[in-house]
C-alpha cells in the first residue's frame, strides 16, 4: 500500500466513531488541533499520539529470575489524567477512608507514579520531508526528536518527544512506602511538568503554521472547496485596491453592528445565507448554516434572527432543522424561506429543499416531484413571485450551467432548456431577481474569475448577455449581489486585493456602471458573505478566508448606508483616458508635442504579461512608486504608472532615431537576466508585448500612511499656529488613550494647560477626528468614596453610555459615573473559566457585572448573588443581565453587603475590591455553606510581603471561621498575580479552600 492510501485510511479510521487502540479510545482532545496541522499537510500523517499524561501505574511485581521487560509485564492504570493531576483525588486513591478500603490482592503489585510528555509518531513521505519534521520540532524543544524507521522498503516513521519525564516508585498494593504529603510533592512537580510541556506543544504548532502547514483553526475548511484560496490569487502581483486613478473620492463608512444577546461570535460565518423579514413591526435577517460559528469552527444549522436597529441577535428554538451546510442558497418567498442545497461534507453534497416558516418559526423538509434537481452547492438563486431560480453551482469537480425553477406551490422542478446566450457552467457567482428579470455577475469556472453580467427574462425564459456603459466591476467571485430601489449592487469576492474597497452599483435606469469606495475599518474580507436590504441600509453579515499561514480570518457584521453610497456615486464620474500604442514612426515635431512631461505618464499591458512588465519597470527605475497600479477594459489589461525618468529615456531614444522596432530581442533568451540588458532593449521588450502609452490621464497618489498620533499633532500643530499659542502645548498631548465603546479615553494628564480651555471646541474637534471617535473624554481619578464614582469627563458626545465587548460579554454603563478596570481582563477570563456549573456564588462587590457575568455567562454558574451599594453601578448591571439574558439567575442585592448578603448559601463568594476588601471577610465566611466552599479575595500587596499577605489571609479567615463556629480548615489553593497596581505594588487574589 503507498504512502496516500495509508493516509487516507489512517485519516478515515481517525476520524470515524469506532474506538481505537488506546486505554480510552479516542485523542487527546488537547492536541486534536496539533495533529489535525500535521494530518492537513500532504507529506505526513499522525499514526499515534499521546498529548502529555500524568498516571499511577499498577504492575505485577517481577518473578524471580524473570527476565521479561518491564513494559511487557502489563498492568493497569490506578490513575491517569492528560490535564493538570488533583492532588487530592491522587492522595483520596492512594490512601482510601477505612469505609472505602479495597481488600488485599494476593499477588502484590508495583505502584508507580508517572509523567510522560508528548510524544507523536508521524508516518511521513519521503526522508526530506522527515529530516524537515523533526528539525521542527527539535527547534520548538522536542530535542529527543528522530527518524526511528526508514531504509528500502520500509516505511518513513520519525517520533516527536522530549526528556521532561519522571517515573518514582510508591510501593506496592500492599504497602506504601511514601507519605500524603509526598505524594501532593510529586502532584505539584508533575503538574509543573505537565504546564512546561502544554507551552512547548503549543510552541511546536506555532513552528508549524510558520512554516507552510495549515492552521487548525481552519482545520474543518475542505481543500476542495476552498476556491478562494486555489484560485483567488489570479492577480496577486497586481497592487491594485483603487478604483479610479486619479480621483480623490469620499469614502463610504462602515458601521460595525453591536451585537447583544447571543454571542456576536455566531455571526463568524462565510458560507452561509441570509434573508430580510422587511415589515412595519418586523424588520430583521435571517441567517442559517455556513462555517465557523461560536467555539471551534465547523459547518452549522443554527437559525439566527438579527435585528440591525438594536443588534439583538437571537437564536430560533427549533425541534428539527436541516443538517449543517455551507454553500446552499436561501430565498424568500412571501413568508417562507427556502433552503436549498449545499455542502455537508466533502462526500455529501445536498439536493434537498427546507421551508421556514417565519411567523412559526418552524422547519419542514419538502419532497418535490418534476425533473431530477442533481445535488450542487456554490450555486445562485433568486426568486421571482412563487418561484425559485437556479442557476450553475459546483457537484464534485463537475461544474454546471444548467437553470432549474422550483415552483413553491406545487413543490414542482423544472429544468429550462438551453437556448440562445446561455452562461457558461460557474459556480461562486451571484444572482437577484429585479421584477421579472434575474442578473447574475461573475463566477469562477475552473480556470478563469468570470466578470459577466447576465439577465434572464423569466415570461420568454431566454437569457442575454448585458453590455453596460461605464467603469466595468473586476472580475470576482464568492462575491454578494443585492437590490435597492433601481440599483442592483456587488460587494466583495475574490481576488479580494481588487475587490475589498470598492461597492460597485448598477444604475438601471440609465444602465450605467457606478461605483464607490468603502472605509474600512478591519481589512474586513467579504469573501462568501452576504448581503441584506433593510429600509436604507445595505447589512453585511460574515465573509473571511482560510489562510495556510495566518488561520481563518471572520468579518464582523457591519452597516452600510445605501442612500449615501448612491448619491457619492452620482456625483462620481471619471473621465476616459486616450490610449496611444508605443510607436516610433511619427515626425520629431510630434513627439515634441505628444511627448509633454508635466503630464503623468501611464503604460498599459494585456494581464498576461502585467507580471513581466511589471518587473521590467522595476528593475529600471521606471515604475512611479507614488501613483497606484490599477486595472483598465474590464480588468483585461493592467496600466503600471510611470516615472518622468522613463518618459524622458523614451523621448530621448525616438528622438535619436534609435530602432525601437527592430529586431526581437532575445536578450533574455539567451539567459540574461533584466540587470544584464540595456535600457533600449528593455523598451523593446516592453513593445514586443504590446504596450501603450496612455496621456492626459488622471491619476490617485498613494497615500502615505499615518498613525493617529501623527494626524492629531499635526491638526493641532495648525491651530496652535493659527492662534498664535507656543508649541510647548504640544507636549501635553497624549502619547496613548483607551477605547470604551465608541468613546476614545484621553488620559488624565493630557490637555491640562489652562490656554487650552480657550481653544477647547477646535482642539476637541480635531482630536476626535485624528483618532476616529464618535465621542471623546477625559479621564479622572476614581474617587475615593465608597462607590468609587468615575470622574470621567465628555468632551465630544452627549451622554458617556457605553456598549464594552469582552471575552463575548456585554459591559454597558455610564463611563462618567462608573469605573472600569482594564487591568483585570485575565481575572475576569480566570472566573469565567471556573468549573460552577452547579454552583451558588455571591460576588460581594459586584460593580457593573466586572466577575458576575464572567461567572453567570462562561462559568455557567446556576444562581449569583450581586451586592453592590453605587446606584449607577446597580443601574448598569440590570442592564447587563438583561443584555447577556441571564437575568433569571442573578439576585440583585442593593445596599451594604454587610448588610444584604445573604448567609449559608454559597458554593463560592468572591470579593473584588482593592486596595483591600478585608472589612467584608466575616460577611465572605457568613455566606459560605456549612460544608464550606471557595473564596477568592483580592487585595494590593506590595512584591515584598506576598507571602507573609498569603499567610495573613490564612490566619485572619481560619479565626474568622472559628469564632463563627466552623470548624473548618482554610489554606490558599492559589495565588494568582493580576497586574501591577503601582510601583512594587502587585493586585493579587488568593484562591482560599475552606472545608
Amino acid at each position: 500500500m503507498d504512502f496516500e492510501k495509508r493516509k487516507a485510511a489512517t485519516l478515515a479510521s481517525i476520524r470515524s466513531s469506532v474506538t481505537d487502540k488506546s486505554p480510552k479510545g479516542f485523542l487527546d482532545e488537547p492536541i486534536i488541533p496539533l495533529l489535525e496541522t500535521i494530518n492537513h499537510h500532504p507529506s505526513y500523517f499522525t499514526t499515534s499520539s499521546c498529548s502529555g499524561r500524568i498516571s499511577i501505574l499498577s504492575q505485577p511485581k517481577p518473578k524471580l529470575n524473570d527476565s521479561t521487560k518491564k513494559k511487557a509485564r502489563g498492568g493497569s492504570w490506578l490513575y491517569i489524567t492528560h490535564d493538570p493531576a488533583d492532588s487530592d483525588l491522587v492522595i483520596s486513591l492512594l490512601f482510601p477512608s477505612k469505609s472505602n478500603q479495597i481488600d488485599p490482592i494476593d499477588q502484590p503489585s508495583e505502584l508507580v507514579f508517572r509523567f510522560e510528555p508528548l510524544i507523536i509518531a508521524v508516518e511521513c513521505k519521503d526522508l526530506g520531508s522527515a529530516q524537515f519534521l523533526v528539525a521542527l520540532a527539535i527547534s520548538a524543544g522536542f530535542r529527543e526528536s528522530g527518524i526511528t524507521s526508514c531504509g528500502d522498503g520500509k516505511r518513513v516513521i520519525i517520533a516527536i518527544r522530549c526528556s521532561i519525564r519522571m517515573e518514582v516508585p510508591l510501593g506496592d498494593t500492599q504497602k506504601l512506602m511514601v507519605s500524603p504529603e509526598y505524594v501532593k510533592f510529586l502532584v505539584d512537580i508533575a503538574n509543573e511538568k505537565m504546564d512546561a510541556n502544554r507551552k512547548r506543544t503549543d510552541g511546536f504548532g506555532v513552528a508549524l503554521t510558520s512554516n507552510g502547514f495549515k492552521n487548525p483553526d481552519a482545520n474543518d475548511v475542505d481543500e476542495d472547496d476552498n476556491y478562494e484560496n486555489l484560485a483567488g490569487d489570479h492577480d496577486s502581483s497586481i497592487n491594485n485596491g483603487n478604483l479610479h486613478p486619479g480621483l480623490q473620492q469620499d469614502l463610504i463608512p462602515l458601521s460595525k453592528l453591536s451585537i447583544v444577546g447571543e454571542p456576536a461570535e455566531k455571526l463568524h460565518l462565510w458560507g452561509h445565507s441570509a434573508c430580510t423579514i422587511d415589515k412595519t413591526d418586523r424588520k430583521e435577517v435571517i441567517v442559517f448554516g455556513g462555517f465557523g460559528g461560536f467555539g471551534r469552527h465547523a459547518r452549522r444549522n443554527e437559525s439566527l434572527l438579527l435585528d440591525p436597529s438594536c443588534g439583538t441577535l437571537r437564536l430560533i428554538a427549533v425541534n428539527d432543522s436541516p443538517s449543517a451546510r455551507l454553500g446552499h442558497t436561501a430565498s424568500m418567498v412571501g413568508d417562507f424561506m427556502f433552503v436549498i442545497g449545499g455542502r455537508a461534507d466533502p462526500l455529501n453534497i445536498l439536493n434537498d429543499v427546507w421551508r421556514l416558516d417565519i411567523s412559526k418559526g418552524e422547519w419542514s423538509s419538502q419532497r418535490c416531484i418534476g425533473s431530477e434537481f442533481p445535488p450542487r452547492h456554490r450555486h445562485a438563486a433568486a426568486s421571482v413571485g412563487s418561484k425559485v431560480y437556479i442557476f450553475g453551482g459546483l457537484y464534485n469537480d463537475k461544474i454546471v450551467s444548467s437553470l432549474h425553477i422550483l415552483d413553491t406551490k406545487d413543490l414542482q422542478w423544472k429544468e429550462v432548456e438551453k437556448q440562445g446566450q446561455w452562461p457558461c457552467a460557474r459556480h461562486s457567482h451571484a444572482m437577484v431577481a429585479y421584477g421579472s428579470q434575474l442578473f447574475m455577475f461573475g463566477g469562477y469556472n475552473g480556470e478563469n474569475v468570470l466578470n459577466d453580467l447576465y439577465s434572464f427574462d423569466v415570461q420568454s425564459s431566454s437569457w442575454k448577455l448585458e453590455v453596460i456603459s461605464g467603469k466595468w466591476p473586476h472580475a470576482r467571485f464568492s462575491h454578494s449581489m443585492f437590490v435597492y430601489k433601481h440599483i442592483i449592487g456587488i460587494i466583495g469576492g475574490c481576488p479580494v486585493s481588487q475587490n475589498c474597497q470598492e461597492l460597485t452599483l448598477l444604475d438601471l435606469k440609465h444602465r450605467l456602471w457606478r461605483s464607490v469606495r468603502l472605509e474600512f475599518m478591519n481589512k474586513e474580507l467579504f469573501v462568501r458573505s452576504t448581503a441584506s436590504v433593510l429600509g436604507d441600509d445595505l447589512i453585511v453579515i460574515g465573509g473571511g478566508a482560510a489562510c495556510y499561514a495566518f488561520g481563518t480570518k471572520f468579518s464582523e457584521p457591519v452597516k452600510i448606508n445605501l442612500v449615501q453610497s448612491v448619491t457619492l456615486s452620482e456625483n462620481h464620474v471619471p473621465p476616459q483616458p486616450e490610449d496611444v500604442y508605443l510607436e516610433s514612426n511619427k515626425n520629431n515635431a510630434d513627439l515634441k508635442t505628444e511627448m509633454s512631461f508635466s503630464q503623468p505618464w501611464v503604460i498599459q499591458l494585456e494581464r498576461k504579461y502585467a507580471k513581466f512588465g511589471k518587473d521590467i519597470l522595476k528593475s529600471f527605475g521606471w515604475l512611479d512608486l507614488e501613483r497606484k497600479v490599477y486595472s483598465n477594459e474590464k480588468g483585461l489589461c493592467i496600466c503600471f504608472p510611470v516615472t518622468e525618468k522613463f518618459s524622458e529615456l523614451f523621448y530621448e531614444k525616438q528622438l535619436l532615431g534609435m530602432d525601437l522596432e527592430g529586431p526581437e530581442d532575445d536578450s533574455l533568451a539567451k539567459g540574461l537576466s533584466l540587470k544584464d540588458i540595456s535600457s533600449s532593449a528593455a523598451l523593446n521588450l516592453l513593445k514586443e508585448h504590446g504596450a501603450k502609452k496612455l496621456i492626459n490621464v488622471a491619476f490617485e497618489a498613494k497615500k502615505v500612511a499615518k498613525s493617529p498620533l501623527q494626524r492629531m499633532r499635526e491638526d493641532i500643530t495648525s491651530i496652535l499656529k493659527q492662534k498664535g499659542l507656543p508649541e510647548e502645548l504640544l507636549d501635553e498631548l497624549p502619547q496613548k488613550w483607551e477605547r470604551l465603546g465608541d468613546i476614545v479615553v484621553l488620559p488624565a494628564t493630557s490637555f491640562k494647560d489652562p490656554t487650552w480651555s480657550s481653544i477647547s471646541d477646535e482642539v476637541w474637534c480635531a482630536v476626535s477626528k485624528s483618532l476616529s471617535a464618535n465621542r471623546l473624554a477625559r479621564q479622572g481619578r476614581v474617587e475615593p468614596n465608597g462607590t468609587r464614582d468615575s470622574t470621567l469627563e465628555i468632551l465630544v458626545g452627549d451622554n458617556g453610555w457605553v456598549d464594552h465587548r469582552e471575552n463575548g460579554i456585554l459591559y454597558s454603563f455610564d463611563a462618567t459615573k462608573c469605573m472600569f478596570s482594564w487591568g483585570n481582563l485575565s481575572e475576569k477570563l480566570r472566573m469565567g473559566n471556573m468549573a460552577c456549573e452547579n454552583e451558588v456564588v455571591v460576588d460581594l462587590f459586584a460593580g457593573i457585572g466586572y466577575f458576575v457575568l464572567p461567572f453567570l455567562v462562561r462559568a455557567k454558574a446556576r444562581l449569583v448573588y450581586a451586592c453592590e451599594w453605587n446606584p449607577h453601578a446597580i443601574e448598569a448591571l440590570r442592564r447587563n443581565v438583561e443584555a447577556n439574558s441571564v437575568s433569571d439567575r442573578c439576585i440583585i442585592l442593593e445596599g451594604d453587603n454587610r448588610i444584604t448578603a445573604p448567609k449559608g448559601v454559597a458554593d463560592r463568594v468572591n470579593l473584588g475590591l482593592i486596595p483591600s476588601s478585608e472589612g467584608s471577610w466575616v460577611t465572605a465566611i457568613q455566606a459560605l455553606r456549612p460544608e464550606g466552599g471557595i473564596l477568592h479575595v483580592h487585595g494590593n500587596v506590595k512584591d515584598s510581603d506576598e507571602s507573609s499577605w498569603g499567610e495573613h489571609v490564612t490566619k485572619t479567615l481560619s479565626d474568622i471561621a472559628r469564632a463563627e463556629g466552623r470548624s473548618w480548615e482554610v489554606t490558599v489553593e492559589h495565588i494568582e498575580k493580576v497586574k501591577w497596581y503601582a510601583p512594587r505594588i502587585r493586585h493579587l487574589v488568593a484562591d482560599v479552600r475552606c472545608r
